[in-house]
């Protein structure tokens, strides 16, 4: 379970990578860097082989992003998650959100052992939605029920 101070520290970045966020404008992952755009952050697309999404430039590395972002949160499939956190690494990004709603979402047990080593904080296993106010429901109704169950980050 990730620590709430973690939560905290990597939502009070203003720029950040969105690495994986889908082609697909009615994808989950669209919605999700939408909200964050509306929420008033600096986001940056990262999705090889894309050239802009949502009007903004997109990059296929996150080193290559410049001005450099702050932190990143990864949208990706487990089998790739360790090449993006080093990546990272390579930019100067110390703050990391391994997204995941169901199954295994982006965390890899390999990953989060390389971020360890590199002293790059990670949020692992949550849905940033949960930390927005206001996100309203079914957002809300999830932070509750893992507030209930003991499964909220402290």
């Amino acid at each position: 379970m990730a620590a709430l101070s973690d939560v905290c520290d990597f939502l009070r970045q203003g720029r950040l990578a969105v690495v994986g966020v889908s082609r697909n404008p009615n994808d989950f992952t669209r919605g999700l860097f939408r909200e964050f755009v509306n929420r008033g952050y600096d986001v940056v697309p990262v999705h090889p082989g894309v050239a802009e999404i949502e009007g903004r430039p997109c990059f296929s590395h996150v080193q290559e992003i410049s001005p450099p972002v702050e932190g990143a949160l990864l949208l990706t499939s487990p089998t790739v998650t360790s090449a993006v956190v080093r990546d990272c690494a390579e930019a100067g990004v110390n703050h990391v959100w391994m997204y995941r709603a169901a199954g295994a979402g982006s965390i890899s047990s390999e990953a989060l052992a390389f971020c360890e080593s590199q002293g790059i904080r990670v949020v692992a296993g949550e849905c940033p939605y949960m930390f927005f106010p206001s996100a309203g429901f079914p957002h809300t109704w999830h932070a509750c029920a893992r507030k209930i169950l003991g499964r909220y980050p402290r």
